[in-house]
């Protein structure tokens, strides 16, 4: 979501949509049936990729230039064979090395006026983190782009807000059922204390928005960019098995609340940034990126639109 506007952002090189003509910067008006906005679009996310995969999507799209189509695209289908209990412990250990090299963080820097910092999930050791900010330590200024980064582990949204507070600082209050218990995150031995700005979009999610309304609140920088996704009800993984059929599946139950400092939680509501900023249909068409032109250049760093919009290529994962 760009705005309260559902928009293609990337398409697969090879893929059935981009032999189509599907290009960054459509809109899009309805999937299969499903008409996305804010509060729908996980929904037929979670629909197509997760519980019921589809071989085809059929879309309706408006292209920046307002001209309307409607598209089938089919899928990449795979069959797949059974394979043993080594093969899949040998898949899970591949999966895994490949989740952890597209988490991780990346960076540029700008002399020592300006460190920009790609996070694409909360998932890093505080070793990451404290090297993380002794990095940042030698720049004037940082801005951490949370945009898409759907939020990850609880200790690592400690670790990040230690790295940027010289002080014990409250998170928020973890309510449960039973229970209210706060979340606190303690100074790293090295913090960066320069400028900070953080960028959101409308798949900021969970830590993301959380480590934002803190920078927020503690009145620690500015937040720029989109509403963040108000999705964040702290959540675990459970296993389960179908007894008799040895059939094994998984599900993530939300099990607590966050109240922030200010009383209210995020859930359903999310970050306002402090300057709300999004991209046209023509930058994403264009791959230029003026929201990280606009904060860099708040901290004194010229950077283009189209130059902005080549810093962090998108990276795709095998398939």
């Amino acid at each position: 979501m760009v705005g309260d506007r559902c928009f293609v952002t990337r398409v697969r090189p090879g893929s059935d949509a981009e032999a189509k003509g599907l290009h960054p910067g459509d809109q899009v008006v309805s999937i299969s049936g499903y008409f996305p906005d804010r509060a729908s679009l996980w929904k037929a996310q979670y629909l197509f990729n997760l519980l019921r995969p589809q071989p085809e999507l059929k879309v309706n799209t408006v292209d920046p230039n307002g001209v309307k189509r409607y598209l089938v695209l089919a899928a990449k289908v795979r069959p797949a064979l059974r394979v043993s209990a080594f093969e899949e412990l040998a898949k899970a250990i591949r999966d895994d090395e490949s989740d952890s090299y597209y988490g991780r963080g990346r960076s540029v820097s700008y002399g020592g006026d300006l460190l920009i910092v790609k996070v694409p999930e909360f998932e890093f050791t505080v070793d990451t983190v404290q090297s993380l900010m002794d990095k940042a330590r030698e720049h004037k200024a940082l801005i951490l782009d949370l945009r898409n980064n759907p939020g990850g582990s609880v200790e690592t949204l400690k670790y990040m807000l230690g790295g940027l507070f010289d002080r014990e600082v409250k998170i928020a209050d973890r309510i449960t059922r039973s229970s209210k218990n706060p979340l606190v995150a303690k100074p790293l031995h090295h913090v960066f204390d320069g400028k900070l700005v953080v960028l959101l979009d409308g798949a900021s999610a969970s830590a993301a928005e959380v480590l934002a309304r803190v920078v927020q609140l503690e009145k620690r920088g500015t937040i720029i960019g989109d509403h963040s996704a108000g999705a964040v009800m702290e959540s675990k993984p459970h296993d389960y098995e179908l007894v008799g059929v040895g059939v094994r599946y998984g599900a993530m139950i939300a099990e607590a609340d966050l109240i922030m400092a200010d009383g209210k939680s995020l859930e359903h509501v999310g970050v306002t940034p402090d300057e709300v900023m999004i991209p046209t249909a023509a930058d994403l068409a264009a791959g230029r990126d003026p929201v990280l032109a606009h904060a860099a250049e708040t901290l004194g760093v010229k950077l283009t639109p189209e130059a902005a919009g080549k810093i962090f290529p998108y990276e795709w994962a095998p398939e």
